[in-house]
């Protein structure tokens, strides 16, 4: 009788176990997935090719498009174009609810050659490519063309995002 019970307790056990990671193990998945793609600076130390592979499955899941920053922390441009996405608020806003959004260093210390030879050649920095969510190349940004002054027109830079941004019921 005694052992009856302990395979019956054994039992509950696993399935409350196997229940458990059943509902909390997609909340991890989503949550490294998010980590990976969620890339805040250029870091010549970051795996360009995963962050990139990442933000494509994280679009795919979401039905967004995929917005590849290149640049490097050594590019006084980029940083004023990361101020405007800081300080503005809509644009923010905006670039999270349409874009997965990726920073892809280019510097002496890495030019991720491999994973840029896949998109035409960059004239300046920081450059934009918009990616559809199945990894596709929809547009190339010369961010020049959104500069205004001594930074980027945040009018542009929404023209620009909202032209590029996936419409309801496509991916």
């Amino acid at each position: 009788m005694r052992s009856g019970r302990t395979q019956v307790t054994v039992l509950v056990s696993l399935l409350a176990a196997v229940m458990i990671a059943w509902m909390v193990g997609p909340a991890i998945q989503h949550s490294a997935a998010q980590e990976q793609v969620a890339v805040a600076k250029f870091d010549p130390s970051r795996d360009a090719a995963r962050d990139l592979r990442d933000a494509i499955s994280e679009a795919g899941r979401t039905g967004k498009r995929v917005l590849v920053d290149v640049g490097g922390e050594w590019c006084v441009w980029c940083r004023r174009l990361d101020s405007l996405f800081a300080g503005n608020r809509a644009l923010n806003e905006f670039r999270a609810a349409h874009y997965v959004t990726i920073k892809v260093n280019w510097s002496k210390e890495n030019k991720n050659e491999a994973v840029l030879s896949r998109f035409p050649k960059v004239a300046g920095y920081p450059h934009l490519f918009v990616l559809e969510s199945d990894g596709s190349l929809l547009h190339s940004q010369d961010t020049g063309e959104l500069e205004k002054g001594k930074g980027h027109d945040p009018a542009q830079v929404m023209v620009f995002l909202q032209k590029w941004a996936a419409r309801k019921g496509t991916p």
